[in-house]
């Protein structure tokens, strides 16, 4: 329920803060007072499309702040954790700026969200209803719904079951639509995998194998530097002729030894000129055996750039790299297979096409017979509902009409609406356009009260949907009002005193002028205060003694009754 509501440069409210109770809480005061931007305050709240003509002039932005308990709401709960939102807290926190740049800042607990997920979540919690707003209970795509939700019980298990085979029978008929509507395309796209697969499997590719490529041709391409720099260092070690850099080395370690034991200074040079002749002797052989293996291929360069010039041609059809080409082929191979898997099944895949639709058609032919089992209990509760709403000769019903050819839809295959008859003799029309306001006021109020316990919302808010009705109707409606209020918190602007007095709370709104400025001021009302003000609404701007006397008389009966 809303416990409380902060409102800052919204309309002609400069600041208002107000904390309500559970229960019922009406809202009353002189039209024009400010009662209906409270709740238009509570519906920005809630999602509802926000302007810049709600910022009071002179202010840069207008900020809403609402407090409710969720009281474990399992479609608040399931939302908050579909996107991440903390609720560790039994309470929740709803914020929305609106600022001169048409920008809206929407958090739920500190969590930025956009409006879209703000409207999700405040449906959840807030349901608001006014005398043209009609909602969900005048919008025919919404009554299917409504429906299901009063014979959840019943409705809920074989709807999931139909949902989870109309899921896969449509999974399949895609595929098989798919495959019968395009069948050049098909082809078409299986040449070309085969192709690619052929292409790949044909140049052989290892992994490793182009980096040992560009080695080799590097090498190749620099055989003569090679070759010429091995002979003139072999020369240079060992020359035949004169004496070489090995020749020279052992004649300074053999005059070394000499003397290395006179000291140990001699010892080291000498250790050094030793190593220094060795390591010489090994460059001599490696150079010898590089020199014996060499021999110069003029076909081999030829070879290695051609292979190169394969692989750089399929990695720019494939990937960067031979690592990512044969990914490019498993994947390649996969939906081949997969696709001809599919042609030689497609026999199976019809067959099993059709076993998928008769077990649909039969799921969505029982829910579909549940539901209408519920239309009737719900057309009585409905009339019951009624004569106590003095519409004891209004006709309710619940029409459906299915699909064309049992046309699957992810809901079944019925087309729901309410339809209504006011009075004997008149047709029977969908209830969005066959009610008038007065007759709309009572058989939304009959049907709220039906759907109050199942649906779930925690806060309902009627925007003066009382208007056109008076006397023992309006005393109807209160107490109708009042037996919803037991199941959710109920608010609620009113201009009949029957209303009013039914109210367990009640907050007068006035208009007062400060510093040359229009505000709304609010008003918790104690008994008296409650009094007087029935007495104003019951007797209009001059409370006389009997108008006092019938609203202290309202209030006991209001309270007797409860």
């Amino acid at each position: 329920m809303l416990q409380e509501l902060s409102i800052r440069n919204f309309a002609i409210i400069e600041k208002l803060n107000i904390e309500f109770n559970s229960g019922m809480t009406v809202l009353t005061g002189e039209t024009g007072a400010g009662k209906s931007i409270i709740i238009d305050a509570v519906g920005l709240l809630a999602g509802g499309r926000g302007s810049v003509d709600f910022i009071r002039k002179g202010a840069k932005k207008a900020v809403l702040q609402g407090m409710f308990s969720m009281d474990k709401n399992p479609d608040t709960l399931a939302l908050l954790n579909q996107y991440g939102i903390d609720h560790s807290d039994p309470t929740l926190i709803l914020q929305r700026e609106i600022q001169m740049s048409g920008r809206n800042v929407c958090r739920i607990n500190g969590s930025l969200v956009n409006t879209t997920i703000l409207k999700q979540i405040g449906e959840t919690l807030i349901d608001i209803h006014g005398q043209n707003e009609h909602q969900e209970l005048m919008q025919p795509d919404k009554h299917l719904g409504m429906l299901d939700e009063f014979a959840r019980n019943e409705v809920k298990p074989l709807l999931k079951q139909y949902q989870e085979e109309y899921e896969r029978y449509q999974a399949l008929k895609k595929k098989f639509d798919r495959k019968k509507a395009n069948e050049k395309e098909w082809a078409q796209r299986v040449d070309m995998l085969r192709f690619q697969a052929k292409e790949i499997e044909d140049a052989n590719l290892q992994v490793g194998e182009e980096e040992q490529l560009n080695s080799q041709k590097e090498l190749l391409e620099n055989f003569q530097k090679i070759s010429t720099a091995l002979q003139t260092a072999q020369l240079a070690l060992e020359n035949e002729e004169s004496a070489g850099a090995i020749d020279t080395t052992g004649e300074a370690m053999n005059a070394l030894r000499d003397i290395e034991d006179i000291d140990d200074k001699y010892k080291n040079i000498s250790n050094i000129v030793s190593s220094a002749y060795y390591q010489l002797q090994d460059a001599t052989n490696d150079i010898s055996g590089e020199l014996d293996n060499m021999e110069w291929d003029e076909g081999k360069l030829d070879q290695v750039e051609k292979r190169l010039e394969d692989i750089y041609q399929l990695k720019k059809k494939y990937g960067d790299n031979i690592k990512q080409i044969l990914a490019y082929d498993q994947k390649v191979s996969d939906e081949l297979h997969s696709m001809i898997d599919s042609e030689s099944d497609e026999g199976q895949m019809e067959e099993k096409l059709e076993k998928l639709q008769e077990s649909l058609k039969k799921t969505a032919i029982t829910l579909s017979q549940t539901r209408k089992e519920a239309a009737k209990h719900l057309k009585i509760a409905v009339h019951e509902q009624l004569q106590q709403l003095y519409m004891d000769k209004a006709e309710f019903e619940v029409h459906f009409s299915q699909t064309d050819d049992l046309k699957f839809k992810p809901t079944g295959i019925d087309n729901v609406e309410f339809y209504l008859r006011t009075n004997p003799g008149e047709t029977m029309g969908p209830l969005s356009r066959i009610a008038s306001g007065g007759e709309l006021s009572r058989i939304m109020l009959a049907l709220k009260t039906i759907f109050a316990k199942s649906q779930g919302v925690t806060s309902i808010i009627f925007d003066e949907v009382d208007t056109g009705v008076s006397g023992r109707v309006a005393q109807a409606i209160a107490e109708k009002i009042k037996l919803i209020a037991g199941y959710s918190q109920v608010l609620c602007i009113t201009h009949l005193p029957q209303v009013a007095a039914e109210a367990d709370h009640q907050f007068f709104v006035s208009k007062v002028i400060k510093d040359g400025r229009t505000e709304t001021k609010l008003n918790d009302l104690d008994t008296d205060g409650r009094v007087q003000e029935l007495a104003r609404m019951l007797a209009g701007s001059t409370v006389t003694k009997l108008s006092i006397q019938h609203a202290k008389e309202l209030l006991k009966m209001a309270h007797t009754t409860s």
